[in-house]
């Protein structure tokens, strides 16, 4: 897992660590059961504060995304697959949002819309 972090973003630290670990535990980049590094191992590697990481992965275990086990390690949560499929549509649903934004801008009717994510959608 490869984690990007910026000291220009708007966004904390520990944001964009929880967002990138969240968004590969929903395009299933991370697997239920599979190891994340221990806090003082990822703060080493990100060159981050402990607490930083303790705040993502305490955020992400209350979220359900993952679990700490003392003395054995945090790993991807299986969760409730109904809050990861939620949790999958929201992300979806935000680009889409963006989309309506830049189609609406442009001018491009509901009717173009609907046919090019028709098509799009089948070529995948």
């Amino acid at each position: 897992m490869k984690i990007i972090i910026s000291n220009n973003s708007d966004s904390p630290l520990y944001q964009q660590i929880k967002d990138q670990i969240k968004d590969a535990i929903l395009k299933e980049e991370l697997s239920e059961g599979d190891a994340l590094p221990s806090i003082r191992t990822f703060a080493n590697k990100l060159k981050v504060s402990v607490l930083t990481i303790r705040r993502v992965y305490d955020e992400l275990e209350q979220e359900g995304f993952i679990t700490s086990h003392a003395g054995i390690g945090t790993f991807v949560s299986a969760g409730s697959p109904g809050l990861l499929r939620d949790s999958q549509r929201r992300l979806v649903e935000q680009q889409m949002l963006d989309m309506l934004h830049t189609a609406k801008s442009l001018k491009i009717s509901k009717e173009e819309l609907n046919a090019m994510m028709d098509i799009l959608y089948e070529e995948d």
